[in-house]
């Protein structure tokens, strides 16, 4: 059936509504997936260099470029806000909430890959903070790896790092955490269509001619 001749009932706009419970479920175990998967990796990296690196010299593996250099953080990714372990712990901890709360409304692939990166990042590091020492809340963060001029950072800061580009991109071309996207055209063309039309100059009246 059609509401008029050559338009369907189905409009192309249907495209930008929120997908459906199905998809959703896929989106919401990509989420998972990718949370899960690099969580694993970042505790188990650093389990692996705390038994590997404790007591010993930095470790070459691409030249100068790339050190593995134990070091144990209390601040924030890349050794930022050392003297406020305990706040940052908080923080991290109400992060880690909102992340699983904003999954709920997933559709996009982009946003359930960027949050993630995200949670496994923030929780990769609160893991340490509560459960290292010196204490719960208090615990360093384990940071292993070295680039040149550039602080020592782990798995999951870059996790962090990639989460934000993954969500900025995605900010950029106006895809909502829902899966809407915005319609920049069709905004310039309102724009267009709301510019006021002016009359057209009336002609000056001739002169009779003899």
């Amino acid at each position: 059936m059609q509401a008029a001749r050559g338009t369907s009932l189905s409009d192309d706009a249907t495209s930008d509504q929120p997908p459906d419970t199905s998809r959703r479920r896929r989106l919401r175990l990509r989420f998972a997936v990718v949370a899960l998967v690099v969580y694993a990796v970042d505790v188990g990296s650093k389990i692996l260099a705390v038994d590997r690196l404790t007591g010993r010299e930095d470790i070459p593996v691409v030249g100068d470029l790339l050190v593995l250099h134990l070091t144990r953080n209390p601040g924030a990714a890349f050794s930022t806000g050392t003297q406020f372990t305990e706040v940052l712990s908080c923080i991290a901890i109400a992060a880690v909430l909102i992340v699983l709360w904003l999954s709920r409304r997933l559709g996009s692939p982009g946003w359930a890959v960027g949050l993630g990166l995200l949670l496994a990042g923030v929780a990769g590091n609160l893991t340490d903070r509560l459960l290292r020492q010196p204490g719960p809340l208090r615990g360093h963060v384990i940071d292993f790896l070295m680039l040149p001029n550039w602080p020592v950072f782990n798995i999951a800061d870059m996790a962090i790092n990639a989460a934000a580009v993954t969500i900025l991109v995605q900010a950029f071309r106006g895809v909502h955490l829902d899966g809407t996207r915005e319609d920049r055209s069709r905004d310039d063309r309102d724009e267009t269509d709301e510019t006021p039309e002016t009359d057209p100059p009336e002609p000056s009246p001739q002169e009779p001619t003899a």
